[in-house]
C-alpha cells in the first residue's frame, strides 16, 4: 500500500503550497481537497456561511474513496482541512458510526503517520488571508475554523510561518 500524506490544517495556512512541493519531492500526485467540494459548498463558503458536518459528510466520502485509489497506486500528496477527528478517520475509511468502508481495518492507525498538521496563530493566518487573491474561502470564516480545529495527538505538527522548503524538508526528516 503506498503512502497517501494529508497536509491538513486551517485555511490559509499553506496546505497547498507545501503540499505541490511535497508531491514533487517524492514523485507523487498532489491533489487539493478544495478542487471536490460540492457547488453548494463552495457557494456557502464564498458567501460566508461556514460549512455543517452535513455538508462534508459527501465531500469525505469522496476523498475517502479517492484515498483508496491513490494508496493502491502510487500514493499522492492531499492537502485538506481535516479539522475534526472525524474528518480524519473517515478520509481514511471509518464513518461516523464506525461503518468500514475499507477492507484494511487499521488504515486510519497506519496514516496517522503521514498526517501532516500546520499550525499557526490566528494573526499570522488572517494577514495571509488579506493578501490572497482568487480563492473561494471568505476570510471571515477563519475564525469558526479555529474554533472548530481539533489538533491532532499524532502525526506531524510543523510551524507553517516557516520557509515552505524548510517545511518539506522536515516532513522529509520526520517522515522515515
Amino acid at each position: 500500500m503506498s503512502t497517501v500524506y494529508v497536509i491538513m490544517g486551517v485555511s490559509g495556512c499553506g496546505k497547498t503550497t507545501v503540499g505541490k512541493h511535497l508531491a514533487e519531492k517524492v514523485d507523487v500526485p498532489f491533489y487539493d481537497a478544495d478542487d471536490y467540494h460540492l457547488p453548494s459548498n463552495i457557494v456557502k463558503m464564498a458567501s460566508g456561511i461556514p460549512l455543517k458536518d452535513d455538508d462534508r459528510w459527501p465531500w469525505l466520502d469522496i476523498l475517502a474513496i479517492e484515498i483508496q485509489k491513490w494508496q493502491q497506486g502510487k500514493g499522492a500528496v492531499l492537502a485538506c482541512s481535516a479539522l475534526k477527528e472525524v474528518y480524519r478517520s473517515r478520509l481514511f475509511g471509518i464513518k461516523e458510526n464506525n461503518e468500514i468502508i475499507n477492507d484494511d481495518h487499521s488504515a486510519f492507525a497506519k496514516a496517522q503517520k503521514y498526517i501532516i498538521y500546520l499550525k499557526a496563530d490566528f494573526d499570522s493566518i488572517a494577514t495571509r488571508l488579506d493578501s490572497r487573491k482568487n480563492h473561494f474561502f471568505d476570510p471571515s470564516l477563519l475564525r469558526s475554523q479555529f474554533d472548530t480545529l481539533e489538533v491532532p495527538h499524532y502525526g506531524l505538527h510543523i510551524d507553517a510561518t516557516i520557509d515552505k522548503k524548510e517545511i518539506v524538508d522536515k516532513i522529509l526528516q520526520m517522515s522515515r
